[in-house]
């Protein structure tokens, strides 16, 4: 990414933060921290605020072997309010990992999002909302009762 596309970048990005740590099997070059942090905001900016921080460490599970799964990537989001939300995947290739783990992250956050939201939108039934007659007719007869105390 060119010194210009990095501002224009930093120009639109939320307040979101971008943690990205390797272990010393990987090298955490700049190169590598801007690619993880594209994925990363284009994955989350849905979510615009609501996402404060995403930490993200990249691993080389086996070592100097070769595998299948050989390199993960974990992923952390920090929701304004509420408990981080962890994911992670194991591929072949460091992007790969990253990729399906910024993918299973968008649909973690995407559900406890909707999980909120759908109580949110739940309020008291109908039948336990009283009308404004309701409450007149209450408080007239707590003005009663008061008066009759007296």
């Amino acid at each position: 990414m060119t010194l210009a596309a990095r501002l224009a970048w930093n120009q639109r990005e939320s307040a979101m933060q971008v943690l990205v740590n390797t272990d010393h099997h990987i090298t955490g070059s700049e190169s590598v921290t801007a690619r993880v942090e594209g994925i990363v905001h284009d994955a989350m900016d849905r979510f615009g605020e609501r996402v404060t921080r995403v930490e993200v460490h990249l691993n080389d599970v086996n070592g100097a072997k070769l595998g299948d799964r050989d390199k993960r990537c974990m992923m952390e989001a920090r929701l304004s309010g509420l408990k981080p939300i962890a994911v992670s995947h194991q591929a072949p290739t460091l992007l790969e990992a990253i990729d399906a783990a910024a993918d299973k992250l968008q649909r973690a956050v995407d559900r406890v999002i909707g999980k909120l939201r759908a109580t949110e939108v739940r309020g008291a039934p109908d039948a336990q909302i009283a009308s404004l007659e309701e409450l007149q007719a209450l408080e007239q007869a707590e003005s009663n009762a008061d008066a009759r105390r007296r």
